[in-house]
């Protein structure tokens, strides 16, 4: 049975909330996330003592963003092996738990492969458990190093493309550090443009039904000092016809082959508002996002969210419709729902993306898998 409970966040200083860690308690090991549907008001953490308690967390969105998701899955298989569950049936229930989001299966395949790797060279159970722990807190590390390089070369390209800085940049959902090993993905450019003291102004769109941009990135931006301004998803235009939009940036979820690019749904007409507009429109995500795999954007599963996330809204608590304690209907009973959780930019429309390997422009089939190259050597990527 799947063993969940809540409890207050730990704060040291000024310091932020781990969105995840792994903690080692003498009943055993747990997985201790920040949970994300209670913020801004409550920094409470869930403590997942079983792959099933992770896989609810996930699916109900208080462990999100692709590049966490990654880390969240290979903890989750480690966790399942040093417990001494069933490796391989928690893997695949791990790997489908978010069908979008293509890190969540490449950890889960990164701790998996070194479990698998461990008990072919004759390990026992607690040393192939081990070997999976590793690679999970590996692939933390990449996470976070991945994070800072992006900032670098996100910033670098901003310089590039903009030159007279003071930069009016516009972002969508959430993708920061609540997303990530270390300072988040698009967000963590913004930051480093906000340190070198050319961000004039970061645009957060609510990101309606969820308001991860309303609840979550003006939550980082505050906490950063950022001169942040929060508007409804259907106000963006607006703001590029007064001029007002210098760049766009945002995550991603899943990039195929081709270029094409699934996040967060509303990230799409933005590129539409962006090409119109004369205005750059960059994707800031880690190779381990990028799936070779995939041909096209049409090829990617698009998870379908609840109806009730869009025809009511939160009344106490503070979050999502799934953390909240009750809430209040907004449309009328039995009215149907259209309620995706992403869409897909096509590459012509998408000025760069940013990795840790470097910037590519224009967005190709060839350069994408350049790009890709050498973060996929070696990498244990395998089928579950």
């Amino acid at each position: 049975m799947a063993d969940q409970h809540a409890a207050p966040a730990s704060r040291s200083g000024s310091s932020a909330v781990p969105a995840l860690r792994w903690e080692d308690l003498p009943e055993g090991p747990v997985i201790v996330l920040l949970d994300q549907r209670r913020l801004p008001a409550d920094e409470t953490e869930l403590i997942c003592t079983d792959v099933p308690a992770l896989i609810e967390a996930i699916r109900s969105l208080a462990v999100r963003g692709a590049p966490l998701l990654g880390v969240a899955g290979a903890y989750g298989l480690a966790l399942a092996a040093v417990r001494g569950f069933d490796v391989e049936e928690a893997a695949e229930m791990l790997a489908h738990a978010r069908p979008t989001a293509v890190n969540l299966a490449y950890g889960v395949r990164r701790a998996l492969a070194a479990h698998r790797l461990a008990l072919r060279a004759g390990a026992g159970p607690e040393k192939a458990a081990a070997a999976a722990l590793t690679e999970a807190r590996a692939l933390h590390r990449e996470d976070a190093e991945a994070s800072a390089d992006m900032a670098a070369h996100g910033l670098a390209l901003l310089q590039e493309l903009l030159p007279g800085g003071g930069y009016r940049i516009l972002t969508h959902c959430n993708t920061g550090a609540l997303v990530s090993g270390g300072e988040g993905t698009a967000f963590a450019v913004a930051g480093a443009a906000h340190r070198a003291g050319e961000l004039r102004r970061l645009w957060v769109d609510e990101t309606r039904p969820l308001l991860q941009g309303a609840r979550l990135t003006a939550y980082e931006a505050g906490r950063a000092g950022m001169p942040y301004t929060l508007l409804t998803d259907n106000a963006a235009g607006s703001l590029f016809s007064a001029g007002e939009v210098d760049a766009v940036l945002i995550g991603a979820d899943r990039i195929t082959a081709d270029g094409s690019v699934a996040n967060k749904v509303g990230s799409y007409p933005l590129a539409v508002l962006a090409r119109y507009h004369h205005v750059p429109f960059i994707v800031v995500a880690p190779t381990t996002t990028v799936d070779l795999g995939t041909q096209e954007g049409s090829a990617i599963e698009v998870e379908q969210r609840p109806g009730h996330e869009v025809t009511e809204l939160p009344a106490t608590g503070t979050g999502t419709g799934t953390g909240a304690t009750a809430s209040v209907t907004v449309a009328p009973v039995g009215a149907q729902a259209y309620n995706p959780a992403f869409d897909v930019t096509p590459p012509e429309l998408v000025t760069a993306i940013v990795t840790e390997n470097g910037v590519l422009s224009p967005v190709t089939e060839a350069g994408l898998a350049e790009l890709c190259d050498r973060s996929r050597s070696g990498n244990g990527m395998m089928s579950i």
